[in-house]
This record gives structure tokens, sequence and C-alpha cells, in this order.
């Protein structure tokens, strides 16, 4: 019997090096977990049908090794996805571990960390362009404050965009085919960090000097960690042109930044979540920066990677049944109805449409006493997903 719900290549599922590859440490307790080299988180990924494996500069090349190291480490690596067939579709530049980038990167107060910000991140995104990736992500984690007595908000913007502009005209001028993806959060490991949601990278991105070439990496625990919709920042970055990378995952509201299985806390959104993407045939990866619960070994990773692909599946076969679902797409008929033919007279502004509309008579009293019948939608969601409908 066929399994529907097994990974292919042409699903697109990535993970990174960080997240398999995590060891269980926490800030109250020691690693769980050995760890693997790179090469041989590839192959567990291969192990378990994933595509492509996503990495930071020094998940892979340990900080401050020696051009000879460096260049051993990635003929390895190379090998490694030779011969197992994953891709690198996306990199990023760790600038957050290290106790230089304690005060922030490219925000940073001291102008030699800020310099030596830049020089990581040009070494990373030759790297980055050796091993394949196409989009070049930025989430800024110590870029932000404890104390507004530190740092001027404005100051702290203008170095960003600095640093962005540099970087881009730096791709450009080597002649890279490569894209800038922005990832928002609003704290964790800052009290707040700069830019801390979708819409304020969407915002900020207009102001730069190369626009076209930088979009956003929303992430489902990055926005939801702060009580936000993720569907919605996820549709505002399509509709805007500027999704070019998503991370999935999960997270209870108001939480410290946890990281879930995805679809394992809040299975209806993250099925709006699959139904947008598949809706509007996103073509990028779905990279799960996600990770294993710390009480499991190897076994129980390999599980926890299998469960977000499969999740992700089951979700996907579930959105196509919501679309042919005859009681919901009659509802939803009813519920966008035009009746009387108004939206011919609404969209661009002119004159005629603009009296138009002054002169009409709207029965105010009736719109109000309209039933619109969500509560009939959303249970019947529920039951799709329930597997009751």
């Amino acid at each position: 019997m066929v399994d529907l719900f097994t990974p292919k290549p042409e699903h697109k599922f990535t993970f990174g090096l960080w997240t398999v590859g995590n060891v269980g440490r926490d800030p109250f307790g020691e690693p769980v977990r050995v760890k693997l080299t790179p090469v041989e988180i590839v192959h567990m990924l291969a192990e378990v049908g994933a595509y492509g494996v996503n990495l930071h500069d020094n998940d892979l090349i340990p900080i401050g090794a020696a051009p000879a190291e460096r260049d051993k480490i990635v003929e390895g690596f190379k090998r490694a996805l030779k011969d197992t067939g994953l891709v690198v579709p996306m990199a990023t530049t760790n600038l957050f571990s290290d106790p230089s980038f304690k005060d922030g990167a490219f925000t940073s107060n001291d102008p030699r960390v800020r310099a030596y910000a830049l020089q990581k991140t040009m070494n990373a995104i030759e790297l980055g362009v050796e091993l394949g990736a196409e989009v070049y992500v930025f989430w800024g984690g110590r870029e932000g404050t404890e104390t507004d007595a530190s740092k001027n908000p404005v100051d702290s913007l203008k170095r960003f965009r600095e640093a962005l502009n540099f970087l881009c005209a730096y791709v450009i001028d080597q002649g890279f085919d490569l894209k800038f993806a922005l990832e928002a959060k609003p704290n964790e490991p800052r009290g707040d960090i700069f830019l801390p949601t979708t819409g304020a990278m969407l915002g900020f991105i207009g102001s730069l000097d190369y626009p076209e070439m930088v979009g956003v990496n929303p992430e489902v625990a990055h926005e939801q960690m702060a009580g936000l919709n993720f569907v919605h920042h996820v549709a505002q970055a399509w509709e805007a042109g500027k999704l070019f990378h998503i991370d999935l995952n999960d997270q209870a509201f108001g939480r410290y930044d946890q990281d879930f299985r995805f679809g394992s806390v809040n299975l209806k959104s993250s099925f709006f979540v699959v139904k947008f993407l598949e809706d509007v045939g996103y073509q990028g990866s779905r990279h799960f920066d996600a990770h294993a619960y710390r009480t499991e070994d190897y076994d129980g990773v390999k599980a926890f990677a299998r469960g977000c692909m499969r999740t992700y599946l089951i979700l996907k076969e579930k959105a196509a049944k919501w679309n042919q679902d005859p009681e919901i797409q009659t509802l939803l008929a009813e519920i966008n109805s035009d009746q009387d033919h108004i939206s011919s007279i609404l969209g661009t502004y002119n004159a005629a449409r603009a009296a138009d509309i002054k002169a009409r008579s709207f029965n105010r009293e009736a719109l109000g006493k309209r039933g619109l019948a969500y509560e009939r939608l959303d249970q019947l969601t529920v039951e799709l997903l329930l597997g009751v409908n």
C-alpha cells in the first residue's frame, strides 16, 4: 500500500543542521544527546526523506577555523550532499552565539563589532553560495536591548540599514545569484529585538537601497509567541511579493521560543498555514526550524523530523478536501455573494464611481441583521480536521 504522506523531493522539506543536530541543552540543563557531525546529520536527514539541509556558517565550520581546516570540512560536507542527493537551499550567519556579539552585530555601539559582523557575513555568504544556497537569511538575535538607556533606536535602525545596503552591494559586485530574507522575532535572547514582527520588516525593506533583493522569512513561533496570527503575516508577505523563505514549527502563545514539531500545538492554525501556501502555489522550501523534545534520543529526533513532514502532507490533503467540500464551498459562495452587483462600483477611484457610491441607498439595518454562518463554517473545518467530515 502506498503511503500518501511519505515526503518526496518535490515537497521541498528542509531542516537546519542546528535543528536535528540540537543536543538538547537548555538554560537549566546539560546536553542529553551526543553531538553529531554535519556529515552525520546530512545522512540522517536523507534517511528520513528530507529534500535539503540549511546551515549557519558555524554549524558547519567552527568559528576561528584555519583555512585548511575550513576547506577540509567543506569538502567532506559536499561529498555527503552528493552521496545523499540533499541540497542546500538557504544559508545564514551566526551573529548571536559568540560573546563579541553580546550587544548586537550590525547594531552594536562598537564600530569594531559592526565591521567584524560584516566580515563574518561576507565570508559566510561565500560559503553559502559555494554550497548552492539561493536564499540568505538574517535573524538579528542580538540586535536589541534590555534597557533603552543603552542604544538610540534610530541610530540602531540606521546601522542595520547601512549593513544590509553594504551586503546587498557586495553580493551584486560578486555576481552572486542570491536573495536576502529578514527574520523577525519580538524577544529572546534580547529583552526587546529591533524590527520585532514580519510587518515591521516589510516596512523596513522599503527603506533599503536594493529593496528588490530583500524579502522576509517569517517563523511560526516568532509571531505566535507574541500572540499574533502567523497566517496573516505570511499572507502580507506573499501579497507584497516578499515571501522568500518560511520557517515552520509550533508554539504556545505567550511562552518562550519553543520550536515544537510542526502542527503539535495549534493544529488549526497549522492547517491554514499549509492551506495558504498550497493555494497560492508557494514554490520555496518548507523549512522546519524546530527541535525534538529534550526527552528524545536520536531515534526520537528521527521521529520528530518525520512527524514534521508527515503532518504537513496530511494537512495538505485536508486543505484539498476543504477546497472541494460541497457544504463548505456553498457557505463560502453565500458569504461572498455580490447582491446587486455592488463590486462593480468598487475598486480604483474615479469620479463616476465616487458619485455612484454616494448616490446609492443602503439598508443599514438589513446589513446588520444578516447572519454570516461563520460558526457553521468553522465547525465544518474542525470536523474535517478531526476526520468526521
